[in-house]
């Protein structure tokens, strides 16, 4: 049984790609027992695959009549089931909700998809970019054309973020009522939700409907990235008056047109003049002015030295697990501390094992090989 607040929690991953995988890192994190059930003779199970540490692989032809009713003999031991198919396809396959919360009527099943199980595009494909092009998300982001800011707010962010809160918050109310009930977790809506401020501030009329901009997009002199000497990039986020005026002063900047902060118009020449600033000492220079001051300032780090910068390593938060360098585990419990519960398994590792360890019957494993449908 695995350390955290989720300890004991016994959730059935239905193998997939992206946010799936890292919701269920989330939940392995905090001490969940999860089975992920994989396709019988796919591929995957690489040391590399950080989003699949800390859980067990059984690999099932769900095609056959015997793996379906294996998964649903787990179902039965199970705290939560959570897939990412499109929308039918569980349903095709025999494990559908209605089938699985037949034998067990408090699990929590979990369905995260791009665009949500009903709607005009929910039998489309997609990925994270279309998902966050149709919140007004991507049309916020970038200067000359929409930028995808990786796969961070749509898969992630608005998907799997979503889906592990949604999958803790319906434990919850599983335990008081001790009936599950069907999560539809759906990227746009997550996405959506994350532009819950920037909605806000266009209907007080503080938000441009357009990129590049706005205060938190770019356009503003004080809130950006800036190119140091050494060709490397610095981070200033000065937006209150105070830290704004420790900013002026660390920098330099005495020009009385500083003094119009929050004039657009004079955004433009402003930060023209900054850019020329930063670009007069190195980023290391810069970092012994400024880093650690309110001025809200960090040096912008690749991976690599993102692992080895000092508060990184002093809170452990890259670490080195199983001969991989990786997220370590977040947010942080005092009393039921998260740990890696383990590397990421190879692809049926677990075949001989998993099923007894929760307390199905041997007969179900002999007659999954009978049927080489593991």
């Amino acid at each position: 049984m695995g350390n955290g607040p989720l300890s004991g929690v016994k959730i059935i991953e239905m193998a997939g790609i992206g946010p799936g995988p890292f919701c269920a890192m989330l939940l392995s994190d905090m001490g969940a027992d999860i089975i992920r059930i994989d396709r019988k003779g796919g591929a995957g199970g690489y040391p590399a695959d950080t989003n699949s540490r800390g859980r067990k692989s059984i690999a099932l032809d769900l095609k056959k009549p015997e793996a379906i009713e294996a998964v649903l003999k787990l179902v039965e031991q199970a705290d939560v089931i959570h897939e990412g198919f499109r929308p039918g396809v569980m349903e095709r396959l025999g494990l559908g909700p209605d089938v699985v919360m037949a034998r067990n009527p408090k699990i929590v099943y979990g369905r995260m998809t791009g665009w949500g199980q009903y709607g005009t595009l929910s039998q489309a494909a997609g990925h994270d970019i279309n998902y966050i092009a149709l919140t007004g998300a991507l049309a916020a982001i970038g200067k000359d054309k929409p930028v995808p800011p990786l796969n961070l707010v749509g898969d992630f962010g608005g998907g799997a973020l979503y889906l592990a809160m949604g999958i803790c918050a319906a434990l919850v109310e599983a335990g008081k009522s001790g009936k599950g009930q069907v999560i539809d977790c759906a990227m746009t809506d997550g996405a959506t939700s994350l532009m819950g401020m920037f909605f806000g501030m266009k209907a007080a009329g503080i938000w441009e409907n357009k990129p590049f901009a706005n205060m938190l997009d770019g356009a503003a002199h004080f809130y950006d990235t800036y190119e140091t000497k050494d060709g490397k990039f610095v981070s200033i986020g000065s937006i209150e008056p105070q830290f704004y005026a420790l900013l002026r002063e660390k920098a330099g900047f005495d020009d009385s047109a500083f003094d119009a902060q929050m004039d657009k118009s004079a955004w433009p020449d402003l930060k023209a003049k900054v850019a020329e600033a930063f670009k007069t000492k190195t980023r290391d220079e810069w970092d012994a002015i400024m880093l650690g001051t309110d001025i809200c300032y960090a040096p912008v780090l690749d991976m690599d030295e993102a692992y080895e910068h000092p508060h990184n390593r002093e809170r452990d938060t890259i670490t080195e697990a199983f001969g991989i360098k990786q997220p370590n585990v977040a947010p942080r419990f005092s009393g039921t501390p998260s740990e890696i519960q383990g590397p990421p398994p190879k692809l049926g590792e677990h075949n001989d094992t998993a099923f007894s360890e929760w307390g199905v019957a041997d007969d179900v494993l002999a007659a999954l090989k009978s049927a080489d449908a593991i």
